[in-house]
């Protein structure tokens, strides 16, 4: 019997053990993060404002083959929306936090959203890359994780560009999808 008790003893612990080691993974962004990623001056935050959290992008950038407005017989990839997965960090193991597309928006898995406008742009030090940004937002709902950004960096950006070839007329209204990830510092006011 007291065997019994010992063994039921040191299999409870155990458990408890495993419970309190295991990794736990956000759903939500934690604590405030520092900025690790120089940006030119023209991304900078506005003054007042301050890093909240960060969230890593992992999809693509949609562009649709349309005559060149200023050549008619001339056509060209022109860019159409984002859609991505939004993550913690581009650890493939982390939990989806929300979702980007187009606006642009960010909505996260609480209902908030922000949709924002490009106020400034940089190119990618990866020339193979779509450009750096900041954004500053239009609108926001919900009461999460959102409701509160005032402005947006995309920074450290992988792909996303069109294709190197243009398009032609055959491909009129074509769409094709070029993958990418980036970094979303999001901003508040202070």
């Amino acid at each position: 019997m007291k065997n019994i008790a010992i063994a039921s003893s040191i299999a409870a612990v155990t458990i408890l053990s495993a419970c309190t080691t295991a990794p736990v993974k956000q759903s939500v962004p934690a604590a405030p993060v520092m900025q690790t990623v120089g940006v030119p001056a023209n991304l900078k935050a506005p003054a007042g404002e301050v890093l909240a959290f960060q969230m890593a992008a992992t999809g693509v950038q949609i562009y649709d083959c349309r005559a060149n407005k200023d050549a008619a017989k001339k056509f060209e990839w022109v860019f159409r929306a984002p859609e991505a997965e939004l993550y913690a960090s581009h650890d493939s193991s982390n939990v989806k936090l929300g979702k980007h597309y187009a606006g642009p928006s960010w909505e996260a898995n609480d209902g908030s959203k922000v949709v924002a406008e490009v106020v400034a742009k940089a190119d990618s030090p990866d020339t193979s890359a779509i450009p750096w940004l900041l954004l500053k937002a239009k609108s926001t709902t919900g009461s999460g994780t959102f409701s509160k950004v005032t402005s947006i960096q995309r920074v450290v950006t992988v792909g996303g560009k069109a294709p190197l070839s243009g398009c032609s007329d055959f491909q009129l209204g074509a769409e094709t999808r070029t993958p990418y990830k980036a970094t979303y510092y999001f901003f508040t006011a202070n």
